[in-house]
Parts: C-alpha cells; sequence; structure tokens
C-alpha cells in the first residue's frame, strides 16, 4: 500500500434532522460510506481511503454525529440515530452503498440494512459492537488486556476521563501506526471539547441492542472482521461468530486479523484491505469504465 498517498477532498455537509454531518467524497464508481467509531473522526480511514478509490469506488467518508466536524450536540446518539444518518447521507449521494462500519457503527450498518434495504448493497462490520452484551466475569478475569480496556471504558462513561480514554486506546492499538504520535494528539485536541467529550460519553451509555434486534432482517452479504487482540472482548473470534450466528444462514462470513486491536482498519490497514476489496468486488462490482 502507498501510505504516502495523501487525499484531501474538501468537506461537504448535510443537514439532517437536529444537526449536520461532515463527510469528504473521493474517486468515481460504485459507493462505499465509511463510518468510524465512537470518540473518533473520519480521519481514521487515512489508510483505506486511497486504496478504495485506486480499487475503483467512490468512497464517502463521515463524521459521526458529535465527531470531528459534525454538529457537535444532538439529542441521541444511539445506533437507530446513526443508521438514519447514515442511511440519509447515502440517499443523498444516490446509492446504494456498501456500508463499512467500526465499532458502534457496525451495529448502525446492521439496522440501516435491515431497514433500508434498497439503498445498501452489503455491510462490512470491523469490530462491531452488534448484538445485546453481557458481562463476561471469567473473561474479565482470564484476560487482562480485556478487563483493563473495560475499565479505563468505564472511566470514560461515569466520569468524562481523557485519561482512560488514553490509555483504553493505548490498549486497543496493540502495536501503533507510523503517525500515532499525530493521531494521539489529534485525539487529545478533539476530546478536551467538553461537548465532543459530551458525544462520546453518551455513545458510551448506548446499547447495542437496537442492532442485535434487526441482525435476523439482514439479507445482504455481512462480512465481519474482528482482530484477534482486540481487547473489548475476551475471545473476539467468538463474538464475531455469535453475530454470523443471529444472521440469516449464509449471509455472514467471519475474517479474523491475527494481532490486530479494536482499530483494525488503522492498526492493519493492508491486511483489512486484503479481505475489503475482493468483498466489495464480490457484492458491488465495478463498473467497467473502458
Amino acid at each position: 500500500m502507498n501510505s504516502s498517498q495523501k487525499l484531501q477532498p474538501k468537506t461537504q455537509r448535510l443537514a439532517v434532522q437536529d444537526g449536520t454531518i461532515a463527510y469528504d467524497l473521493t474517486g468515481t464508481g460504485p459507493l462505499v460510506v465509511l463510518a468510524h467509531g465512537m470518540g473518533d473522526s473520519r480521519h481514521s480511514y487515512r489508510f483505506v481511503v486511497p486504496e478504495l478509490v485506486a480499487a475503483g469506488f467512490r468512497v464517502a467518508n463521515m463524521d459521526l454525529r458529535g465527531c470531528g466536524e459534525s454538529t457537535a450536540t444532538w439529542p441521541g446518539y444511539s445506533r437507530t440515530d446513526i443508521a438514519g444518518d447514515i442511511a440519509a447521507l447515502i440517499r443523498h449521494l444516490g446509492g446504494p452503498a456498501v456500508i463499512v462500519g467500526q465499532s458502534i457503527s457496525g451495529g448502525a450498518a446492521t439496522i440501516a440494512a435491515a431497514t433500508a434495504p434498497d439503498l445498501v448493497t452489503g455491510i462490512v462490520e470491523l469490530a462491531p459492537f452488534t448484538r445485546k452484551q453481557s458481562m463476561d466475569l471469567v473473561g474479565l478475569l482470564r484476560n487482562r488486556h480485556h478487563r483493563s480496556a473495560t475499565m479505563q471504558l468505564g472511566r470514560v462513561m461515569t466520569s468524562g476521563s481523557l485519561s482512560g480514554w488514553l490509555r483504553y486506546l493505548d490498549i486497543a492499538f496493540p502495536t501503533k501506526p507510523a503517525d500515532w504520535p499525530e493521531a494521539r494528539e489529534r485525539f487529545i485536541t478533539e476530546l478536551s471539547r467538553p461537548e465532543r467529550m459530551a458525544a462520546l460519553r453518551g455513545m458510551t451509555k448506548t446499547t447495542p441492542a437496537d442492532a442485535g434486534a434487526q441482525l435476523p432482517n439482514v439479507h445482504q452479504p455481512v462480512l465481519v472482521v474482528e482482530g484477534s487482540a482486540d481487547p473489548d472482548w475476551a475471545d473476539p473470534r467468538a463474538e464475531g461468530e455469535r453475530i454470523l450466528a443471529d444472521l440469516p444462514a449464509g449471509v455472514g462470513e467471519l475474517v479474523v486479523i491475527d494481532g490486530a486491536g479494536h482499530y483494525p482498519h488503522t492498526q492493519t490497514p493492508d491486511e483489512l484491505l486484503a479481505a475489503l476489496i475482493p468483498f466489495l468486488r464480490r457484492v458491488h462490482p465495478v463498473l467497467d469504465r473502458a
């Protein structure tokens, strides 16, 4: 991958109910919408966008409500809310689209696919929170990384602790990208703003139950990607298999990237793209522009 390739498209904005969603649009061809996780921004897909464009896709990279350059304060931050924003963007751009959603946005992609099937060709869920979670006491005892990450996320939820979020990120990235010092500083700058931290806290308090309820209603192809070292679960592969089990038979497939944490698109972009681009070409064929 040519990581030095830089795309700096102009920020665009879409007005939806209660606020504005910021996004950028690059490339030509079938539409792929990228949605990041909580406490992050579209910058997280910086290593993925150039390769998707080179592969022949039109890529819309969005900031979630409350994040990046989108409106900071919203009445709700549920996966259902985020799914509505994604669907509105696809409709605005003249879909259909494949949605790539990470963490909270993986659940939002599930809801969008189930409730707006005319807009969604397929979904890719990266380290997704897509099912109602239960406390894994055995996993917390046996897996110290899972235990530590859970404790730090608890600090963020209860008190808006920036140091808790930074410690969580340190665990969630078992190895750091080359530009980690700059990326870490970006997190600090954004989440030092009270309204941005409030949005992050709001997302940590949501439940993925709304997404889990829609899994049986998803009939488009689904690719679930887990990192073997993701500290959000004691057993990330098992979580991915549970998601597939709740989907209709034959709809989903699972890829586990060895050594990746909660951010495979940033930590291990080459390994992710090796699975992502073939999936996109199967479900969302690149048009012959010759």
